[in-house]
């Protein structure tokens, strides 16, 4: 008579291979729920210490074993979006295609921290676009609406809501921007965002709260990143909330990288003396000719340098 193995029970889950496929819904630094076609929702964790998998992803598991399931594998992605430091890459979100930035003008907003987002969107090949909430509030209004504009005259798209007074034209105008879009929306914390989110997705209830007057900063109030299906003007499609953080960091991006994913500097390089010019300190730059002429905002050309710097470390 045949000998049967004994093989443990974690080895045939292991040796049954991937079973259940779904979308990961939800995050909270290694804790995942990964949702099916048909609605089941499991909480997940990646097989091994392998800390790769964010929401968006499409990822097959094994066998459910008391309602959690291991991740065994991510499925292609068409795009990733990231913030960095020079410590450790932060992946936010993954299979976009808008990415949805959020501003006020109260507390302060950091001009700087907005155009790292657009930057990084363009270099993962994303679509961007910036909201002004609070466009009711007097208070640095129009410092808010002249970089508002200054955006606009980039070719950036820009919309103008305010979520907390007029929820029902917020509703419309981004239900138009967003309809069957994959959307991250992100923003420094206080500027409006879960309330934006409460107001697209009402069963969301994300918790919000007002910002501190002292210190003029953003009390975060969004810890999980979470993706909600939406189905706007007939059009299925998901808005992923992150939670809202005070510094951008671009260090994943090399200078060429950089470089593309400003179209506003990019445009003036035809003409420049040296074929690997760097448009920062070399002779015969047609870039700071245009810089000199009045063509490209001397903020931005500031902006740029100080991106290529970092990225030559």
């Amino acid at each position: 008579m045949a000998r049967l193995s004994k093989t443990s029970g974690k080895a045939q889950r292991e040796n049954a291979g991937p079973i259940l496929t779904g979308v990961v819904t939800r995050s909270h630094g290694r804790h995942f729920y990964v949702t099916t076609a048909s609605g089941e929702v499991y909480e997940a964790h990646r097989r091994g210490k392998k800390s790769d998998v964010v929401v968006g992803d499409t990822v097959s598991c094994s066998a459910p074993a008391g309602g959690v399931v291991a991740i065994e594998a991510i499925a292609p992605r068409t795009n990733v979006f990231y913030r960095s430091d020079e410590w450790r890459i932060k992946e936010l979100a993954s299979n976009l295609t808008l990415i949805a930035c959020v501003f006020a003008s109260r507390p302060s907003f950091n001009p700087r921290f907005i155009w790292k987002a657009l930057v990084a969107a363009n270099a993962a090949g994303i679509d961007a676009m910036v909201i002004r909430n609070k466009c009711d509030l007097a208070d640095r209004a129009e410092e808010a609406r002249a970089f508002e504009a200054s955006l606009a005259a980039l070719g950036v798209c820009t919309v103008s809501v305010s979520a907390l007074s007029d929820p029902e034209k917020t509703r419309n105008v981004l239900a138009e921007a967003f309809a069957g879009q994959k959307v991250l929306l992100m923003g420094q914390s206080g500027m409006g965002k879960s309330t934006i989110l409460n107001v697209l997705c009402p069963d969301a209830r994300a918790r919000t709260q007002e910002f501190s007057e002292a210190l003029d900063l953003g009390k975060q109030t969004t810890t999980t990143t979470t993706l909600y299906p939406t189905a706007f003007e007939g059009k299925p499609g998901v808005l992923i909330d992150s939670p809202g953080f005070q510094e951008f960091g671009l260090a994943h991006l090399s200078a060429h990288d950089v470089l593309r994913a400003m179209p506003d500097i990019a445009g003036y390089v035809d003409g420049c003396r040296f074929y690997n010019c760097t448009h920062t300190t070399e002779p015969g730059c047609s870039v700071k000719a245009a810089v000199a002429a009045g063509r490209i905002d001397p903020k931005r050309y500031a902006f740029y340098c100080e991106l290529v710097a970092a990225a030559r470390k």
